[in-house]
């Protein structure tokens, strides 16, 4: 018999299946980030294009211009800042490609997926209209040659910067924006992924603008090709299509093959 003159009465556990988990971001916050994100993807891998890749020589020859290698890397160095920004807000897509492919993985809902694909292509229409109004009170003439030479937009045939013809450009976009979406899904796999995803996802970007801006100047990124065909002419609006539809279908095939072969179990 206990000895304690008032003793405890134990109380019943109550139920906690009725308590909500803790709210995340808003779905405006969201949107914000993934408009936020892709603004600084196409403001800053296009303004290098635009305003830095090709600035002449100097006094003893050497090249002013960060060229090709410093263009990849403003694309890649855009997706590191993006991704620890505002990653851990929506996720980092970026990119309404990376947005389907993680649908068909089975990692973000398809509900979802039109209006992240909006913000999207809105943030890269913001990035380079601003560009453009940069460009208007900038040298005379430097927005005119900008927009005559196709506004750094992706293009095939005479518009590819190496000459290479539409089924260049169509299997490059698939292969390439397939290989950055199963990436994505290795790294930031809830078990096997790893804390430095944001710069393996940009240093990946980085790779795969070094091999393939010569073919086709590098879409892999549906808003980024709009964002740019909106200024660069009649040419680039015509060929816009190559560079919407078959980054997608890349990031689908990888989606659904990632999900197939090592997510182990599909997702609900």
């Amino acid at each position: 018999m206990s000895t304690d003159p008032i003793p405890d009465t134990p109380a019943t556990p109550t139920p906690l299946d009725h308590t909500p988990p803790p709210a995340g971001p808003a779905t405006s916050i969201k949107l914000l980030a993934e408009a936020a994100g892709t603004f600084l993807l196409v403001f800053g891998g296009i303004g290098a294009a635009l305003f830095a890749s090709d600035f002449g020589v100097g006094p003893n020859g050497s090249s002013l211009g960060i060229g090709f290698v410093g263009v990849a890397l403003a694309f890649g160095l855009t997706v590191v800042a993006g991704a620890y920004a505002w990653g851990p807000i929506s996720g980092g897509h970026f990119n309404p490609a990376v947005t389907l492919g993680l649908a068909a993985a089975g990692r973000f809902p398809w509900k979802d997926t039109i209006g992240y694909i909006v913000a999207q292509v809105v943030g890269g229409a913001i990035a380079t209209s601003l560009i453009v109004l940069i460009g208007l009170f900038g040298p005379n003439g430097w927005l005119t040659a900008a927009q005559s030479g196709g506004f750094a937009s992706n293009g095939f045939g005479d518009h590819s910067p190496s000459g290479f013809g539409i089924g260049g450009a169509i299997t490059a976009e698939i292969l390439f924006t397939g290989i950055f979406v199963l990436v994505i899904l290795g790294v930031t796999h809830a078990t096997r992924g790893t804390t430095l995803a944001g710069l393996v996802i940009g240093l990946t970007l980085t790779l795969i603008h070094l091999v393939s801006i010569p073919i086709d100047n590098t879409s892999v990124n549906p808003a980024r090709s709009i964002a740019t065909a909106l200024y660069g002419g009649g040419d680039a609006l015509a060929q816009l299509w190559v560079f919407i539809v078959f980054p997608i279908i890349g990031a689908l095939l990888a989606g659904f093959a990632h999900r197939a072969l090592f997510d182990g179990k599909s997702a609900g």
